[in-house]
């Protein structure tokens, strides 16, 4: 039977992105002319592109919409350097290989922003399987990311767990079946996580770390070892 996978998000869960996102969306809204307020923008961070884009600019069209995306990519790219792994990342990432379960990336982040994340990352040699925004029609809050995640990792919903930092996260993960535990690195509080419907909530990757033995991992890994 294939072993258990933990499936991460990476913006905001694993690098330190999701502000450098909302400054992009912010120049790419000013540049096509839409007037949306930075704090709408931070809630919608995790969601689907197309479906943020419907969300902040309803009244808009497709041409103006796919304009406002691509100026978000461009913009976003020209701040990579600015990218960080969150406090803790690589240690949490050693620390879930080390117990021997699966380390999956299951994001809808697109192709090219994709590799920006996996070179910050740095932990290519541990990870098993990936995801993209090329493979669905349609992310998060569907759950159809997470999907494709556990079948590329082969495993049911009940043998992984997923960890993420947006509401999306969460929605997503639950239609899928699988638990989420969430970071408060993306933005988002502990009682909005919470309410989410998250099994458990760290500050950030080191903070789950330190606490990684009693965590949902930890008992997942134990189910593991125990033959489970």
């Amino acid at each position: 039977m294939p072993t258990p996978a933990i499936l991460f998000d990476i913006d905001g869960t694993l690098v330190d992105s999701n502000y450098l996102h909302v400054h992009a969306w912010q120049r790419a809204f000013a540049e096509v002319g839409a007037e949306v307020e930075a704090w709408r923008v931070h809630r919608g961070i995790g969601m689907d592109g197309s479906s943020l884009l419907e969300e902040l600019m309803p009244n808009d069209g497709d041409d103006v919409k796919a304009r406002a995306k691509d100026l978000h990519s461009r913009f976003y790219r020209e701040t990579a350097r600015l990218l960080a792994p969150l406090p803790g990342t690589r240690r949490l990432l050693d620390l879930v290989a080390a117990t021997g379960l699966q380390v999956v990336l299951a994001t809808s982040a697109p192709e090219d922003e994709l590799a920006l994340l996996r070179k910050v990352l740095d932990q290519e040699e541990i990870v098993s399987a990936v995801t993209s925004s090329d493979d669905v029609a349609t992310a998060k809050p569907e759950p159809d990311i997470v999907e494709v995640a556990l079948q590329r990792a082969k495993v049911s919903a009940d043998r992984a767990l997923f960890v993420g930092d947006s509401i999306w996260d969460i929605r997503a993960a639950a239609r899928a079946g699988v638990e989420c535990i969430g970071f408060e690195s993306g933005g988002i509080d502990v009682l909005r996580l919470q309410a989410e419907g998250a099994v458990a909530v760290y500050r950030n990757p080191g903070d789950l770390a330190d606490h990684l033995d009693e965590s949902p991992i930890g008992r997942l890994a134990e189910r593991v070892s125990s033959g489970d």
